[in-house]
């Protein structure tokens, strides 16, 4: 395999892998190991409970495919008008079209372009979304790390980054830079340090793991120390690193997979989500099946954790690794699938070229595309 094509087949593990564990988790989300265990058995859920034949997704992913349209529609922009703004604003304003699928109002559309997932029928479908990304996104402004809009943690600002720390490091060479946005990216709807910091981590890590072959725990070892440095004179900081240095820990111990995580937490805010994430990619960093199913069965926010895990070892190992049996049946397969492309492949027009591809301007300019 050729290093385009290796590439790429990591952009595709890292957005099904992140699917993939949050249709495992989802019908599991609310529920407590010991009733998974009876449901399922000793293990808990191994594989997925279908509907109408379907792996049905949540909003981790809806909005991770969100962040990903609106990074592309800002690109888009410099290459054909010469202008962009800041990154995470035609995120935001993506986050907004997806506040639309979910039933809800929004006058603040993104004015440049209509996101294209509008015209999926099944993003339209109403996956539980967290409350604190609906309030922020119905406000007339929405948040950012100097002036956050809340003071939440929840893991509805990390679980949606992962398209970031793919896509960014082929337009910005700053590694820290990418970091920062990323945190800006889940500071949009979430304003408590643990709440964006963790999703600095989670970028820093998929793109290591997707443009290099540096060893798992070496990526994870670099990103915290990392984040460290930029967040140093952050509130919360040391609780961050302490969680994450724990997760590294039990990884490394022979211990029942269920204890540990339970020593992680729950992963209802956004530092557990992580660890618990990089626990099991750790734990499991050659056999993407285990990683994920272990990230799940827990008693906790299953598809979040999932979500986060299939996104990082999704990325680390590539798509090659994920079983077809786990792809197969995912709702939104084939757009998953197009949008990994899209990110990979990039816009190819520019302002003055004569090279003009209709199928992307009607992605990431008019947005009346339809797969």
């Amino acid at each position: 395999m050729n290093n385009s094509n290796k590439i790429l087949n990591k952009y595709k593990g890292c957005l099904y892998g992140g699917a993939i564990g949050d249709a495992l988790g989802y019908p599991i989300e609310f529920r407590s190991a010991k009733d998974i265990q009876t449901i399922y058995g000793k293990n808990g859920i191994q594989y997925y409970e279908l509907f109408n034949g379907k792996a049905i997704i949540s909003d981790d992913t809806q909005m991770t495919l969100f962040t990903a349209v609106g990074l592309l529609v800002g690109y888009t922009r410099l290459c054909l008008l010469g202008i962009m703004g800041e990154w995470q604003s035609y995120v935001e304003l993506a986050y907004r079209d997806w506040l639309i699928t979910q039933n809800e109002d929004s006058e603040a559309t993104n004015p440049y372009c209509k996101s294209w997932l509008l015209n999926v029928e099944e993003m339209h479908n109403w996956r539980a979304p967290g409350n604190t990304c609906l309030s922020a996104l119905k406000a007339e402004k929405c948040g950012s790390v100097s002036k956050p809009v809340n003071r939440s943690k929840g893991c509805g600002g990390v679980m949606r980054v992962a398209p970031v720390g793919l896509y960014l490091p082929k337009h910005e060479n700053d590694i820290v830079k990418i970091d920062q946005i990323a945190a800006e990216v889940a500071a949009i709807t979430h304003g408590h340090p643990l709440g964006y910091i963790p999703a600095a981590t989670l970028s820093h890590i998929i793109a290591r793991c997707t443009f290099t072959d540096m060893k798992l725990e070496k990526i994870v070892t670099e990103a915290i120390e990392t984040t460290a440095l930029i967040y140093k004179n952050k509130q919360y900081i040391d609780d961050f690193i302490n969680i994450m240095n724990k997760a590294i820990c039990l990884a490394h111990q022979e211990l029942d997979d269920l204890e540990a995580i339970r020593k992680i937490g729950q992963g209802w805010v956004a530092e557990e989500t992580l660890a618990i994430a990089v626990y099991c990619s750790l734990k499991y960093q050659n056999d993407f099946v285990k990683a994920v199913t272990t990230s799940v069965n827990h008693d906790g926010d299953s598809d979040s954790t999932g979500a986060v895990t299939g996104n990082i070892i999704g990325a680390y190992l590539g798509q090659q690794h994920i079983p077809d049996e786990f792809i197969e049946p995912l709702e939104l397969k084939e757009v998953i699938s197009e949008i990994a492309v899209d990110l990979f492949e990039d816009c190819k027009m520019s302002e003055y070229g004569e090279y003009h591809d209709d199928k992307w301007y009607s992605k990431y300019c008019t947005g009346d595309y339809c797969i």
